[in-house]
C-alpha cells in the first residue's frame, strides 16, 4: 500500500512540478543559504496539516539513515521529535529535528540540520506555512534557512533534496483527504 501511495504521489508531484510549484535559492553566502518552496494548496487545509505528521508517507526512503521512511516520526508539539528508528541487530535512533513552533493550519517550524548537515553543526530552521494569498487561495510555503561555516556551497544540493520532499508533501497534501 505504501508503494502505491508513493507511486501516486510521485505522479502527482511530477504534474505539480511541471505546473505551478516553485523552488528558489533565495540567498546564498559562504556561511549559509535560504531556500524557498511554494505550491498552491488545492486540498483542504486540515488535511494538509495532518499530512505533515504523516512524514513516512511523503519523505523519500533514500533520504533516511535506515533506507525506509516508515521509520520516521514527527511529533507535532513544541519540543516534539522529528526522529527515525534505526532497526537492526543493534537498534538505534536519530533525531533529525525538533518542533519549536506548532500552530495548526498556520505554521510548523523545526530546528533541523538534516542528513549530513547534522555532522557540521550548522543552525538550520525549516518553516512550513499555508498562507492565504491576495486572491484568497491558499499556498504551501516552506523556507529552509541554514547557517554555518562553509554551508553556502551546499545550497544547490540541499535545494534538490528538500525540493523532492516538498513536492512529495504537496502532492499528498493536495490529494483527496479520504484517498
Amino acid at each position: 500500500m505504501r508503494r502505491l501511495v508513493t507511486m501516486i504521489c510521485a505522479g502527482a508531484a511530477m504534474a505539480l512540478a511541471a505546473t505551478s510549484a516553485s523552488a528558489e535559492v533565495v540567498e546564498q553566502r559562504d556561511d549559509g543559504f535560504t531556500l524557498r518552496f511554494e505550491a498552491p494548496l488545492t486540498g483542504e487545509l486540515d488535511h494538509a496539516w495532518a499530512t505533515v505528521g504523516r512524514i513516512g508517507e511523503w519523505w523519500e526512503d533514500s533520504h533516511t539513515y535506515s533506507g525506509d521512511a516508515s521509520n520516521l516520526t514527527l511529533d507535532l508539539s513544541p519540543g516534539g521529535c522529528w526522529c527515525e528508528t534505526l532497526p537492526g541487530e543493534t537498534p538505534g535512533a536519530v533525531k533529525h529535528g525538533e518542533a519549536v513552533l506548532i500552530w495548526p493550519g498556520r505554521t510548523a517550524r523545526f530546528f533541523a540540520a538534516l542528513g549530513p548537515l547534522q555532522a557540521t553543526a550548522p543552525s538550520a530552521v525549516l518553516t512550513m506555512t499555508w498562507p492565504e494569498g491576495e486572491d484568497g487561495a491558499r499556498k504551501i510555503v516552506w523556507t529552509y534557512v541554514v547557517e554555518g561555516r562553509g554551508m553556502g556551497q551546499l545550497a544547490t544540493v540541499v535545494d534538490g533534496v528538500i525540493g523532492t520532499q516538498f513536492r512529495n508533501y504537496a502532492a499528498l497534501a493536495n490529494a483527496p483527504a479520504n484517498g
